[in-house]
């Protein structure tokens, strides 16, 4: 097993990203290592998913001490995403790709990047309205997670579709269910949405793992490598993310995601530049008129806030921290 310098510091910038901003590291690293260090996609893929098992943990030992996790919903979300993720790894290698097996998995990389860079789109729009914010910021005021009617159904299905992504790519898991879990259950706060993703990554991530360790192409020095860097850049990042405009920068993630799907999918140059112009014009066109709409009233969500969610056990200290959590810490996909 050797260790790679350009590897090790590939990581740290990857970890550093997912600990500021909670951005997924799969959707980072995984292109990271097939534009950057030309690593054979299949083992990218496998190399990533194996990381992340041990990158996921911390931030879900968080979340648990503060009671940030609603069991319920991460029951139903481990029925579907388990199983699912287990047999991504089997699938990518089942399918009757032959010798294409590198350009198949490419393009399943390009859709799901595609899909998570729409996904924190869709995640920052909702936080500036629901928080009446335009940096889609501001205080996030722990609780006990509230009770809610949990629909098994639909959550098992997210579970899976998420599982099964991470298993065949890597990518997708943390953008999905967060959106997903915003629209199924409104009620929940940042806090308690970030944290029940993070805890039903981790079995997720497991599962997944155990599938690319039997059936992938994992690495064992590539992985290495990647979490030397990308362990303390991760718990260096969320330290300064409670500083740092971490909505601003994930939306400029999203259009680094698209560009990067689009390129998987084998679009030339001036379309994947010509794409991410557009959607910086119509993202800081969406931003301003979000910003005319809420910058006014930037107190809104503190003044419409009901006395039970400013309120931590018998504290009634609010703890301040970014809105998308800056416990977010190294684990997020």
């Amino acid at each position: 097993m050797s260790i790679d310098v350009p590897l090790i510091l590939g990581g740290l910038a990857v970890g550093f990203v997912v600990g500021l901003t909670g951005m997924g590291g799969g959707a980072l690293m995984t292109p990271m290592l097939i534009f950057v260090f030309r690593v054979d996609p299949l083992v990218a893929v496998s190399s990533d998913v194996v990381a992340s098992l041990f990158m996921k943990p911390a931030g879900a030992v968080v979340h648990m001490r503060r009671g940030t996790v609603n069991l319920k919903l991460v029951l139903w979300l481990c029925v579907g995403s388990v199983p699912a993720a287990f047999s991504g790894a089997l699938l990518i290698q089942a399918l009757p790709f032959g010798d294409s097996l590198d350009d198949a998995l490419k393009m399943v990389l390009g859709v799901a990047l595609l899909i998570a860079s729409c996904g924190l789109v869709v995640r920052a729009v909702l936080q500036m309205v629901r928080n009446r914010s335009a940096l889609g910021e501001g205080p996030t005021l722990l609780s006990a997670p509230r009770e809610l009617v949990v629909r098994p159904v639909p959550t098992a299905i997210l579970g899976a579709v998420a599982g099964l992504l991470v298993g065949m790519t890597s990518v997708g898991a943390g953008s999905i269910v967060i959106v997903v879990l915003l629209l199924l259950y409104p009620a929940l706060k940042a806090s308690q949405l970030v944290g029940t993703d993070l805890v039903q990554a981790v079995p997720l991530v497991a599962a997944a793992s155990l599938g690319h360790l039997l059936y992938g192409d994992f690495s064992l020095g590539l992985t290495t490598s990647l979490l030397i860097g990308a362990i303390p850049g991760a718990w260096f990042g969320a330290h300064v993310s409670a500083r740092a405009p971490g909505g601003i920068i994930r939306r400029a993630l999203a259009i680094l995601l698209l560009a990067s799907g689009l390129k998987l999918l084998g679009a030339s140059l001036p379309v994947v530049l010509g794409a991410a112009a557009s959607a910086l014009v119509l993202g800081n066109l969406l931003w301003f008129l979000v910003k005319r709409r809420f910058g006014a009233a930037p107190a809104g969500s503190e003044a419409d806030s009901t006395p039970e969610e400013l309120t931590d056990g018998p504290s009634s200290d609010p703890i301040d921290e970014p809105a998308d959590d800056s416990a977010e810490t190294s684990s997020r996909r």
